[in-house]
């Protein structure tokens, strides 16, 4: 989930915990729980750090080993610690318990999204993704701004919390029949499916499909019980004996991608000064486009001169900017060589 849906769970959770004995007749104790559910619903996404290393990087990392089992310990037991240290006075039990709940429950809901999590490292570095629930979706930050609000304003906790999170409950279940209406329906529609992506939007009814068959990918978006077919490319295995192609995989930025993407098409174009391989993730769609791609160019003695991975909003956008990129790449491998080339003479 966002931050700010991931917040407001940390502060309907420390709602929730007045209902606890231990913590509603201990105000250091409730302060020290507040402040634990509210930090442990942020803190596995402390790798987003990461990106301001590189995007290959975040892109590899991020929702990886900071969601594990081993990291949701470490977390429960590190901020437990630090709360306990700064206010001793505070049921350890209880503060451990309601952490760890808070710490859980960040991960447990981002399993929902089309993003996912490697939940299950070090046991599998599979992305867990069910695609049920949008990265933001405005039913569950209404809910709970609607929990948070009634109870600041008087509510009870126990009415209150009661009611919302059983609204939640039965959203998630609704979520999951029409995820699992909209698979049958395609599968229904199309021959030879073998993959069926789903991702939804933050509108209730439309969803974003992306459908491997025997032959095609076909990119469609589902909205009213009906599917609109966007784009279909046909399926192109990976030439083995190319090694452009083979040199490209094994680039840092698309070795990132690979690793993240379940679903996508490659192509290689051929420029004046270069050759371009992109590979574009086709679970995301936005007016005509498919933002979320990665990109590796060579030159033509099959020298990589730059690469990249990560959201690229417009083509336009992205011509205006790669070109300067890659005559910058080129310039410096242009100089490395003519370097090495006076070194050599030198000597």
């Amino acid at each position: 989930m966002d931050t700010g849906t991931h917040l407001v769970m940390g502060i309907a959770l420390g709602g929730l915990a007045t209902l606890d004995p231990v913590v509603a007749l201990n105000p250091i104790t409730a302060q020290s729980v507040l402040i634990a559910t509210i930090v442990g619903s942020q803190i596995p996404d402390i790798d987003t750090v990461l990106k301001f290393k590189n995007n290959a990087t975040y892109i590899r990392h991020h929702r990886g080993i900071t969601h594990s089992p081993f990291a949701l310990v470490l977390w429960t037991l590190l901020l437990t610690g630090s709360i306990w240290l700064i206010w001793p006075e505070t049921n350890a039990l209880h503060l451990l318990l309601w952490t760890a709940l808070a710490v859980f429950l960040h991960v447990f809901v981002d399993i929902f999204n089309a993003y996912g999590t490697q939940a299950l490292r070090p046991f599998s570095q599979k992305w867990v993704a069910l695609g049920m629930i949008n990265t933001f979706d405005p039913t569950i930050f209404a809910l709970h701004l609607a929990g948070i609000g009634a109870w600041i304003s008087g509510a009870p906790a126990a009415s209150t919390f009661g009611t919302m999170y059983s609204v939640l409950i039965l959203y998630y279940i609704y979520r999951y029949l029409q995820k699992r209406a909209i698979i049958k329906h395609v599968n229904q529609s199309f021959d030879g499916v073998l993959n069926v992506n789903v991702s939804p939007s933050m509108r209730l009814n439309v969803w974003h499909l992306a459908v491997t068959t025997n032959d095609e990918h076909i990119v469609a978006k589902y909205a009213n019980h009906s599917i609109q077919v966007l784009d279909t490319f046909k399926r192109q295995p990976f030439p083995e004996d190319d090694q452009l192609v083979q040199k490209a995989m094994e680039d840092p930025n698309v070795a990132s991608f690979l690793s993240f993407s379940p679903v996508y098409r490659w192509e290689i174009k051929k420029y004046p000064r270069h050759y371009e391989i992109r590979f574009i993730d086709l679970r995301y769609w936005s007016k005509g486009h498919y933002p979320f791609v990665a990109m590796v160019c060579f030159d033509f003695n099959h020298n990589c001169v730059g690469s990249y991975t990560g959201w690229v909003f417009s083509e336009k956008n992205y011509r205006r900017k790669y070109p300067l990129f890659l005559s910058d790449c080129m310039m410096i491998g242009l100089l490395g060589k003519l370097l090495f080339v006076h070194l050599l003479q030198r000597s």
